[in-house]
């Protein structure tokens, strides 16, 4: 089954549903708002490199998730999912893939207990908005659409009460998610948190100033700022977003290593390629080369080009390692990177742990120390996919010349 082209058509069946169903009251939860899901839900299964029918799920449930507004809001994650079955057995969707999308649907129930991995991206990406800068903007959507629907004179205080409760007990599932999202969430529950103490005195002293999101089965004797505060030159405080920086470095990290994991896999492809076809080549034709002397030279072309292709792709794998110790000077000088293992390995526990406290009270140090360990994996990344490149160029132009050059002994010797 060709998922990328169902997904079209699912696309096209939830787009002309909104189309056909329109309802002015839902000026959230519509078509934009559904594609955005979709969006989020496209970014962090990408991230997490799903299989074909994995992120067909994924995909489909974020198209389907919201329809049932618009035929039985009360319990629109059902009837999504019903709909969503409705059109996945007009297509001849197995039983199994039917029941997945179903209950990656109802996952973005509130509040939210996704189970598996699928179901976790699909209510990361229904409430994806709420680490985003277009928090406020589509808080106050949802506020206008609660009142329409329900008819309901809901107060701005009582709706921010609200949000903050929901902000305060919400948290996501993914790691991608967290990373990416918390420490931006965490500020919005800090202003709302801020103006509900400006509008209400006595909470003003239950409010804390800075908000740290829980995270799940971790208790804490007190909150920690998300943001560190430093004066400017004027003497007013200013906000270095610390844990934004942290978060930009770990997925960098994260994404280098899952490249390097591609590179790896690439070249093994290759090497175990090309291994089996010099295998045939030494067993089978060189043996009898005696008999069929036309083929001698296309032979030993496509042995060369073998050979090529193995040998640059263990270049791209070959592991490159350093001198492995450092010294004080290093250390003070700022020069080393003792977050690569090839930089400490031959050192003893007693020098690396006393280098990494040196670095880790060092906050320029350590900044520096995580710059060159992403600057160095893209360095070691160039290398890779650049002798990768080779190898991919020299086995796809090599066997195009072998191949010709086979058919052209053939068609001489005939």
């Amino acid at each position: 089954m060709n998922y990328y082209t169902l997904l079209d058509e699912v696309k096209q069946y939830v787009t002309s549903f909104f189309h056909t169903h329109a309802n002015d009251k839902l000026i959230y939860h519509n078509l934009v708002h559904t594609e955005n899901v979709v969006s989020a839900a496209i970014e962090i299964a990408n991230h997490y490199r799903l299989n074909d029918l994995d992120y067909f799920i994924v995909v489909t449930a974020a198209w389907f998730h919201d329809i049932g507004y618009y035929t039985e809001p009360a319990r629109h994650e059902e009837k999504g999912a019903e709909e969503a079955a409705a059109f996945l057995n007009r297509k001849d969707v197995d039983a199994k893939t039917i029941e997945t999308v179903g209950n990656c649907i109802r996952a973005t129930r509130l509040p939210q207990n996704p189970q598996t991995l699928l179901e976790k991206i699909v209510a990361d990406a229904d409430l994806f908005h709420l680490g985003t800068a277009k928090f406020a903007e589509l808080n106050k959507i949802i506020r206008k659409e609660f009142i329409e629907l329900h008819k309901i004179d809901i107060s701005k205080d009582e709706w921010r009460n609200k949000t903050i409760r929901l902000l305060e007990t919400h948290q996501y599932h993914t790691d991608y998610c967290r990373l990416l999202l918390n420490d931006t969430k965490a500020k919005h529950l800090e202003k709302l948190k801020a103006k509900a103490a400006e509008k209400n005195p006595e909470l003003k002293n239950a409010v804390p100033v800075a908000v740290e999101v829980a995270q799940p089965q971790t208790t804490k004797s007190k909150l920690k700022p998300l943001i560190t505060e430093e004066l400017d030159e004027k003497g007013k405080r200013k906000a270095r977003p610390d844990r934004g920086i942290e978060t930009m470095f770990r997925i960098t990290s994260g994404n280098h290593q899952r490249l390097s994991d591609m590179a790896d896999s690439k070249a093994h492809i290759m090497i175990s390629v090309n291994s089996i076809i010099i295998s045939v080549l030494l067993s089978v034709l060189l043996k009898n080369l005696e008999q069929f002397p036309q083929y001698t030279i296309p032979a030993m072309t496509l042995l060369a080009v073998s050979l090529v292709t193995i040998v640059f792709a263990i270049l791209a794998t070959r592991p490159n390692i350093p001198r492995g110790t450092f010294t004080q000077t290093d250390i003070n000088e700022k020069k080393v990177n003792l977050l690569f293992f090839g930089n400490f390995f031959k050192m003893s526990m007693d020098d690396y742990t006393s280098g990494m406290l040196q670095m880790m009270d060092d906050r320029d140090f350590l900044y520096r120390s995580l710059i060159k360990d992403v600057y160095s994996q893209g360095v070691v990344l160039g290398s890779k996919y650049q002798r990768l490149r080779i190898s991919y160029n020299v086995f796809m132009y090599g066997l195009i010349v072998s191949v010709i050059a086979f058919s052209i002994a053939a068609i001489v010797t005939t």
